[in-house]
């Protein structure tokens, strides 16, 4: 029987390239660290560190097109991730309210979700006044997301009108909230 070798690095970028939702799942799960900790150090502040780098994938997965192979994708995100933080220094300096454009033009990049993924079948599983207690544990805007997407049944675009944030932001935040949560059912389970 032979075996399957594990998906590469590039494979991943390739997949993502090609609308893969699993493989925007693992460069997000892979990266995530990397970029949070680098903001950390600069921002010194954790939420705004936790929001410069959802603003960072959800800009690096609208324009994962242009990622070229010969460079290193965690060099790249992090480049992303300092042009983020420049600009909204430059705002703020400025005295301009920092804040992205809500404006969405028809190229953004659309996560496809008709499939469940593991941490939405784990999340599923779950009777609901547990789940409720593990949601609780979650930062307050990732258990608005939960809320919003889960309990209200609210649209990506619905949700980002309602957070007055952009749809990109909402897909990673909501992504990100879907991991975490996860994370804290299968912890308690062991």
């Amino acid at each position: 029987m032979k075996k399957e070798r594990p998906i590469s690095l590039e494979d991943h970028i390739k997949k993502a390239k090609e609308g893969k939702q699993t493989s925007f799942n693992y460069l997000l799960d892979t990266f995530w660290n990397d970029v949070y900790n680098f903001q950390l150090k600069r921002t010194q502040d954790e939420y705004e560190a936790e929001d410069i780098t959802i603003q960072s994938f959800s800009r690096a997965f609208d324009k994962i097109d242009t990622f070229k192979e010969e460079f290193n994708f965690k060099t790249w995100l992090i480049q992303i991730s300092k042009n983020i933080h420049i600009d909204l220094l430059r705002k703020k300096n400025a005295s301009i309210q920092s804040k992205t454009t809500t404006q969405v033009d028809d190229s953004v990049y659309r996560i496809i979700d008709d499939n469940p993924s593991p941490e939405d079948k784990l999340i599923t599983e779950q009777n609901l006044a547990q789940l409720l207690l593990y949601i609780k544990q979650l930062k307050p805007h990732y258990q608005k997301v939960i809320n919003l997407r889960y309990f209200q049944e609210l649209s990506y675009k619905e949700i980002a009108d309602q957070l007055e944030e952009p749809i990109n932001n909402v897909k990673v935040k909501l992504l990100r909230a879907k991991k975490l949560l996860s994370e804290i059912i299968t912890n308690t389970k062991n």
